[in-house]
């Protein structure tokens, strides 16, 4: 009887051990070459002043490198800017999975009652699918959430467009808002709550903080904050065609549309008539390789989820890796050009 009171504590541990999920992405040891490397770039990140806060690398499932950098902590959560687009994209995936919506409905057909008193033919065009591509026909973006007290749905859908739906790129951080803010509508759920089971929970990311509009909607565009290690974590999902732990958590047909090429595009405030006079070619920049459902293409067969001042999550099929970053960098193709330059050889 004493053998079985001793046993059963040991029984308990196992079992509680074995059912433990795995938080963390494992660790394996770089290298020799990405040591090198990767010590050369952090050298050529000091030389060149960039305010680096933290990289990330993952090839083969494991995590070979990282490292923070200031105030910046493996625990603390940062702001995403842009790349916030990437998971407000996911939801809308998870909704066309689950029947509550479709890339074809039309915007106009969510909100009835918040609709301008004249609906031009453009506006009646306009898609979850042209949200989603920054393709819904606006010249510039509507300015709404800088009025005090404004209804940024109203906002948004008072706004000319210009442009056939379709065939016009314009980055439209409030377009994404109106993704979030159909999600919101179909599921009855804001998208971060929306998300926690059916992401966030999965892949072990602590319930995060995303800001809001006046209306209680989430900003779709912006504002979520995650840890370094939850932004890896979404890149290796992406890199896995949405399976997790054998668990299929993403659709795989929506990973391969939301990474892949659906329009051209031009970086943020820039209209294609200026890219000649910048210098922008596909030799050079990569925002002018296509732009997926709220993913930018890179070249070297690479994707990426990005947000302004150097935010990144740099999908990179061919070397089987992820890198994910934060940053204070107003440069983010000096920044990106590192990258290349000095880690891709070494994967």
């Amino acid at each position: 009887m004493k053998r079985i009171f001793l046993l059963l504590p040991l029984l308990a541990c196992l079992a509680s051990c074995g059912s433990k999920p795995i938080i963390d992405l494992p660790r394996a040891k770089a290298p020799a070459k990405l040591d090198e490397a990767f010590q050369s770039y952090l050298k050529a990140v000091a030389d060149s002043g960039q305010d680096l806060h933290s990289i990330m690398i993952v090839q083969h499932g494991k995590v070979l490198k990282e490292q923070w950098f200031g105030d910046a902590a493996p625990d603390k959560a940062h702001i995403l800017n842009s790349v916030s687009k990437t998971f407000t994209a996911t939801a809308v995936g998870l909704a066309i999975h689950e029947g509550l919506l479709s890339l074809d409905d039309k915007l106009i057909d969510f909100f009835p009652d918040k609709l301008p008193e004249q609906v031009s033919d453009n506006l009646a065009k306009v898609t979850v699918r042209h949200l989603l591509t920054m393709n819904c026909g606006h010249h510039t973006e509507p300015g709404i959430r800088r009025v005090e007290g404004a209804d940024w749905v109203e906002g948004f859908l008072a706004h000319p467009v210009e442009h056939e739906p379709g065939t016009y790129f314009w980055y439209n951080s409030m377009g994404t808002y109106m993704l979030s803010a159909i999600v919101q509508k179909v599921t009855g759920e804001k998208v971060v709550d929306y998300l926690t089971p059916r992401l966030f929970e999965p892949l072990h990311i602590e319930k995060p903080q995303w800001q809001e509009s006046p209306q209680g909607i989430n900003c779709g565009g912006w504002g979520l904050y995650l840890k370094t290690e939850d932004l890896a974590k979404m890149g290796q999902l992406f890199l896995q065609g949405g399976k997790w732990n054998g668990k299929q958590v993403l659709p795989a047909d929506w990973v391969a549309e939301a990474s892949k090429y659906q329009v051209p595009c031009v970086p943020s405030g820039v209209r294609p008539e200026m890219l000649e006079q910048l210098g922008m070619t596909k030799e050079t920049s990569d925002w002018v390789q296509g732009y997926g459902y709220q993913m930018w293409m890179c070249r070297h067969n690479a994707y990426r989820a990005d947000g302004a001042n150097g935010q990144y999550i740099i999908v990179i099929p061919d070397k089987d890796a992820v890198i994910a970053t934060t940053a204070n960098i107003r440069d983010m193709q000096g920044e990106i050009n590192l990258i290349w330059d000095h880690l891709l050889p070494a994967l």
